[in-house]
């Protein structure tokens, strides 16, 4: 479950991680006003569940109350990577000395968990990763230990941090790990956390992703929308959702793995794991569709089914319903083998839409399809 901005800093709060000032607005005046308590300057920061949202020019800087509330009024009528912008967060301008990163995230590879920090804030973790792999930092955590001081000691002298803030050091680097562990946390992020040109140490964004079957959040305020994930587990689906735009639908996990990976291997980007089981009929199909284009960065569907109890003809018949339903022109291409897999072919084929035999051949066309779109 990913939590949006504001409430992730509601909880950064909680557990005494220094953040800044800030307001949630849900309108033009409302962000007008919250800029006006903020001393007359602040930052408009787009709250949407989806990354890459400065790159998309979500995320503003104003100098004036009028200033906020012309640029609030553009970026709530702004749709990010096919999600809609329903509310900011208005946080206070912070003078900036160095953007450095922390995080604390799950390590499958050793069992427990991982400490990232990095000098170079504001960047994708991956990416420094991989351009400047020196630049991070790793200190495995012991899930029966935690954090000791000799952490402290080795992360804050990696990040260079004077030692008059070493206090503030540890206050934020035991809050966010006592957030990651306390809350069932998958991820908990400070990308940037600032050091201030006023020798503050802050925590300019806040990112935080729990785990659905350990959630323990207690008295947090969750206003975000039931995301596709919540709706998919009601339906009965394996779901998981990534960032790319070529949505997949497959029957088992193994074959919809499969498939994600043949797609990245021809170039393109999954949206989603989504297995509809086996013995599929029509009617859980057409479901499985619907839920993806109600996903907006979802540009071609990619259905990739081998029919064993699953028939091909209910697989056809529920993509061509919802496909007939859905306003949306959104490109298909299905992999369709298997039982009944002639009348299922027969059904597409009639009705205009793409299919293939081969599992390769149809994973380049739906990445050309998506590169087109």
């Amino acid at each position: 479950m990913k939590l949006y901005e504001h409430e992730a800093v509601e909880l950064f709060r909680r557990f005494g991680i220094p953040v800044p000032q800030s307001v949630v607005a849900s309108s033009p005046e409302e962000a007008k006003r919250a800029v006006e308590q903020l001393g007359g300057a602040g930052v408009l920061k787009s709250q949407v569940l989806v990354g890459g949202r400065g790159k998309a020019g979500g995320i503003r800087v104003v100098s004036s109350t009028e200033e906020a509330e012309t640029v609030a009024k553009e970026l709530l009528s702004m749709t990010i990577r096919g999600e809609r912008v329903r509310r900011l967060l208005v946080a206070e301008r912070v003078n900036i000395a160095r953007e450095l990163y922390l995080s604390f995230t799950i390590d499958r590879s050793n069992w427990g968990h991982v400490m990232l920090a990095s000098s170079m804030g504001g960047v994708d973790i991956e990416e420094i990763a991989a351009r400047h792999p020196d630049k991070v930092l790793r200190v495995a955590i012991d899930p029966l230990v935690g954090v000791r001081d000799y952490h402290l000691r080795k992360v804050a002298a990696f990040l260079e941090i004077p030692n008059e803030l070493m206090n503030d050091v540890v206050v934020t680097v035991r809050g966010l790990y006592s957030l990651y562990s306390e809350l069932g946390c998958e991820l908990a992020e400070i990308n940037p956390l600032a050091l201030t040109q006023d020798n503050r140490l802050l925590a300019l964004d806040a990112k935080v992703i729990i785990d659905d079957n350990l959630a323990r959040v207690k008295g947090l305020s969750l206003e975000r929308e039931r995301d596709l994930e919540e709706a998919a587990r009601e339906m009965g689906f394996s779901y998981v959702e990534l960032d790319g735009n070529i949505g997949v639908i497959c029957n088992g996990a193994g074959l919809t793995m499969a498939t994600m990976d043949l797609v990245k291997h021809y170039g393109g980007r999954p949206a989603n794991f989504l297995d509809i089981g086996g013995g599929a009929d029509a009617r859980r199909v057409e479901s499985a569709v619907n839920l993806l284009l109600s996903k907006g960065s979802v540009k071609v569907v990619f259905v990739n089914v081998l029919g064993g109890i699953t028939r091909c003809d209910e697989v056809a018949n529920g993509l061509v319903k919802s496909l007939r339903g859905s306003r949306r022109n959104v490109k298909l291409v299905v992999r369709l083998v298997g039982t009944r897999e002639e009348e299922g072919q027969r059904i597409l084929r009639e009705n205009g839409y793409e299919y293939y035999r081969s599992m390769e051949e149809a994973a380049r066309r739906v990445v050309e399809l998506a590169k087109e779109a």
